[in-house]
């Protein structure tokens, strides 16, 4: 019985893969995976530098020259306009706007529709002038919903509540809730409150009251 050829070479031939082995996955190729930028095809990135390791979730805008560290995490639906600087390993909820003065330091966490502002007298089609600078410092959380006022400082450690109206700065592992944004008492980097009257945390770390917060004790 007479049959056709299948040719060797052909694709759809697998036998001269047989007894071959897999090429093996050494360290550096596996790192080298980990460590690639995700940017979902809806978001739009052109132009913005964006770290290795980071994640850019669906219909996220990042405009040109704004600068995105290695491993973030930036969610759904986030804007970032063109002078604003994000350090490493900051995680971005869903629906946040951080506009141009913006800088967040590495390890920050910014909850869902926590709002941003860059003008104190904001008016329809005004000539823009010096913008204020807003820095969130390292280990920092910004609760979902807040609100923090242009030209701050929120402190390193610092935790900011949902719904917080912040008007002031924040000393570094200051807990801040209300509107106006009181400090309420002293979180360590943990996130647990400092309950001790000798700002010891039950992880282990303790602290010291300084100029511009507590201050971990070395």
């Amino acid at each position: 019985m007479r049959g056709s050829v299948r040719d060797p070479m052909s694709s759809n031939d697998h036998s001269s893969t047989i007894g071959r082995a897999k090429p093996l996955r050494t360290p550096d190729k596996l790192a080298n995976k980990l460590q690639r930028k995700k940017i979902h095809p809806s978001a739009q990135t052109e132009g913005a530098s964006i770290g290795s390791g980071t994640r850019v979730w669906q219909f996220c805008i990042i405009l040109p020259q704004a600068r995105v560290g290695d491993n973030c995490n930036i969610c759904a639906h986030v804007f970032i306009e063109s002078d604003v600087t994000i350090g490493d390993r900051v995680t971005i909820k869903c629906g946040v706007q951080l506009w141009d003065g913006t800088r967040i330091e590495d390890d920050v966490f910014i909850g869902p529709n926590a709002t941003f502002t860059n003008d104190r007298t904001p008016r329809s089609r005004k000539a823009r002038r010096h913008l204020p600078v807003t820095r969130v410092r390292t280990y920092a959380t910004i609760g979902a919903n807040a609100t923090i006022l242009p030209g701050l400082t929120i402190g390193r450690g610092a935790m900011v509540s949902a719904g917080a109206v912040v008007t002031r700065n924040v000393p570094s592992h200051a807990l801040m809730i209300g509107n106006p944004a009181r400090r309420k008492g002293w979180v360590c980097l943990c996130g647990e409150t400092l309950r001790d009257s000798g700002l010891s945390c039950p992880c282990g770390k303790q602290y010291k009251r300084g100029v511009r917060g507590l201050a971990p004790v070395s």
